[in-house]
């Protein structure tokens, strides 16, 4: 069985909106969350398998990025 999971973020100042997909492009959770690291990091940490994620270059961008990047 296939593991991977697509994560896509819509990134605000307050919250953040996320969808996972499989890889058959089913979707699998909608959240919105808190914008902070804990709590994203609680959320990516609780997800098993490959994980990859999307988000769009904007404010957050950066930070998001250099959040995510050790755990996906």
């Amino acid at each position: 069985m296939d593991s991977t999971k697509y994560i896509g973020m819509d990134v605000h100042k307050e919250t953040v909106s996320i969808a996972v997909m499989n890889s058959g492009g089913k979707l699998l959770m909608e959240s919105v969350l808190e914008t902070k690291a804990a709590t994203i990091l609680q959320f990516i940490q609780g997800l098993q398998g490959n994980l990859y994620v999307t988000f769009e270059e904007g404010t957050w961008a950066a930070w998001l990025y250099d959040l995510l990047k050790p755990h996906v």
